[in-house]
Formats: C-alpha cells, structure tokens, sequence
C-alpha cells in the first residue's frame, strides 16, 4: 500500500509527531509537510522522504503571527493536487484535511478538530487587540465554512480518543473510528525517585502548567511527615514555539515561579525528557480537555505515578487510584502530591501498575491492527 502522509508543520517533538513518525515508518510513507525544523523535529525524520510545499500566499505577510499560519497552511492544502500515484492519503493536524477538495482516499487521522476555533474559542479571543480579534473571527468563520464542505467528503476518518471523537460529531456531524495511539514501552525506564515533580508539556496557554505551578506552591506550603517538601522541586520541561502568544505565557510563567523551587527547561531533547521521566517522583498533567494525552503514557512507561486533572483524553487512560490520580483542583493536586511523596511505597505500586497498563493496552502492535484495515478499505475505493 502506498500511503502519503501529509502534516502542517514538522518542527516540534510532540505527541502528534511520534503518530506521523509511526505511520511513516509502518507504512514507508513519503510526508508532505509546508514547515520542516530539523532541529526542532525528531532526529529519525532526517532519514525519510518528506517533500516540503512553499504555497505563495502574499496576503499571509500582512496578518498577525496565528492568522498568516493559518492562512498559509489552509491555502496550501485546499489548492495541492496530489501528482504522484498513491493508495491513500492520511493528512493529520487540521487543515491538512483539505487535501480532499482536489484528493480522493483520505483517511484522516484527525488529533482533534482545531479547538481555537471551537471550544477555546472565547479563551483564545482574550487579551488580543481589536484588530487581531477582527482577524481572528474572520478567519474562524472561513475555517469553519470550508471544513463544512470537506470533512463530509473525506472517506474515512481516524482518531486518539472517545474525548476527541465527541468532538468530531459536534463539530462536523461525523463519527470517527477511536484507535489509540501507542507508546514504545521499552524506551522508559524506573532510575528511582529524586524528589521532584515533573510537568511536561508543551508551553502554551492551553497545557496550563501555571495550575501545577499554584499546586506545588500548596504542596510546599504544608507541613509533611516523613520526608521534607522542603527538599523537593518542580520541573516544567517542553517546547517553546515561534508564535509570540506562548512566548508571553513563558514570561508569565516564569514570574510565577520566582520565589520557588521551580525550574523551568525550555526545549528538551527526547532523551534529557526520558531521563527527567526515569528520575521524577511523580508527573503532573494539567492541559485543558486534553485531546489524548501522551504525557501520562510515558509517565507510566516510566514507572511513576501521574496526576492529572479530571478531564479529556487522561481519564480514559489512568485509573484513578491505581494507576494516578484524577483532581478537579489545584488544592486537589497538592494533596496528592503530598500523599504520594508520604507514601513511597504506595507511588512505587502506583508506578509498577503504570507500565503493566501501557505495556498491555498502548502498544503499536495495536494501534496498526485497527489503523491497517481501515486503511485497506479505504484504499480499496481506488478508481480502476
């Protein structure tokens, strides 16, 4: 089967970009992509055939920062024609779906429809000027019109969660097959517990790592039996992008760390964040909704107990009690996090069980037994 993978942007390290990587990889999928970083992107992407588009779109020059991205990647999309022979197509971050206005045998592995213009839309509209929500609401309606016209056209479509799937029927009235992605298991490892609580994400508004900032705050404040809060830190670790909006939520989040035993890593390579996950006493997840959620994942992989917020993809894969901790506050995540650090024994159990979870329920193996049917039939609507 010759499948064409096709992606915005490859420049992060990310949970989307491990699933493009996979799929490439099982399938020898040549990646069409407008944005190619190599030294933001996963190393194993230099050895693979990816074919960077450049679209000419004058008009994006005169837009704020997001809209001229938008801009750029929809064009881009809505007007490529696919000139090579293929058996299917599989674009993934919104608009790459839009290869189906001139494209036939998408099978869209949808990560979530793009949730600016839709669940966050009122949060994201906050704080910007005048000018900048004028863009913006212009450029949501234009989004939302043309994805009206596609998304029903696209003959298959693929996704992470039950939490993204309910998305995909409210917003484009179509239901999706849900096929967990996978996590390579073997890659994490247990190297013991150094007393700090790891926060990995990547900094943008939405992932909120100032609600794990207020929590270890709470946690430090309270007296403990046993082993001292006084010794233990709070490492934030993830990727910064170019737009200027997570730029000042770094700032902002770096001035509400001042004063506490919180460290803040920007960039990390994938082997200082596995060694971060190996060493961690526990790790904190607080992104809003989350679509998915492969922090959780590997946090198990690792061994270590996850705390996250009860909501989104986290509370399809951690069992709360077993596994993590699901809390509805930051006061909530405190007391847990003080339970764990006065209960070794019990975080170590909580982390054992972790990884028997995700080496039997996440695994690629079973992601491509679902993904690979839906691809067949897909492709088999091949013209003659």
């Amino acid at each position: 089967m010759k499948m064409l993978v096709l992606q915005p942007y490859l420049n992060l390290m990310g949970g989307v970009d491990r699933v493009i990587l996979e799929i490439a990889r099982h399938y020898d999928a040549k990646i069409y992509t407008l944005e190619y970083d190599r030294k933001g992107a996963f190393p194993e992407y230099a050895g693979m055939d990816i074919e960077v588009v450049k679209p000419r779109t004058a008009l994006a020059r005169l837009l704020p920062y997001r809209a001229s991205q938008g801009l750029t990647y929809g064009y881009g999309f809505y007007r490529m024609r696919i000139a090579e022979d293929y058996d299917v197509l599989n674009p993934h971050i919104s608009p790459s779906e839009w290869i189906r206005h001139r494209n036939e045998r998408v099978l869209w592995y949808c990560h979530t429809p793009p949730r600016e213009v839709y669940d966050l839309y009122q949060a994201r509209m906050q704080g910007r000027s005048a000018r900048d929500k004028l863009v913006y609401a212009a450029m949501a309606k234009s989004y939302k019109f043309i994805a009206g016209r596609v998304v029903r056209r696209i003959e298959a479509i693929a996704t992470n969660s039950n939490t993204t799937n309910a998305r995909i029927v409210r917003y484009f009235n179509r239901s999706a097959s849900v096929i967990n992605p996978g996590i390579d298991a073997k890659g994490y490892q247990d190297n013991g517990d150094e007393r700090f609580f790891l926060c990995p994400s990547r900094i943008t508004p939405n992932k909120r790592q100032g609600y794990a900032i207020d929590a270890f705050k709470r946690f430090a404040r309270r007296g403990a039996a046993g082993r001292s809060r006084q010794r233990y830190r709070l490492v934030i670790a993830g990727a910064v992008s170019k737009d200027p909006e997570h730029a000042a939520y770094l700032r902002k989040l770096r001035d509400e760390a001042r004063g506490a035993r919180v460290e803040i890593l920007e960039n990390v390579k994938e082997g200082e964040l596995r060694s971060l996950y190996s060493r961690c006493s526990a790790v904190l997840f607080a992104a809003v909704n989350e679509d998915y959620g492969f922090i959780p994942l590997e946090a198990m992989a690792s061994g270590k107990p996850v705390v996250s917020v009860n909501e989104g993809g986290p509370t399809e894969t951690i069992e709360d009690g077993k596994t993590g901790f699901l809390v509805n506050s930051a006061q909530e995540m405190a007391k847990r996090m003080g339970y764990l650090a006065e209960h070794p024994s019990l975080a170590g159990r909580m982390g054992r069980d972790g990884r028997r979870r995700v080496e039997s329920a996440y695994t690629w193996r079973a992601f491509f037994e679902k993904f690979d049917p839906l691809a067949r039939k897909v492709s088999r609507q091949k013209s003659e």
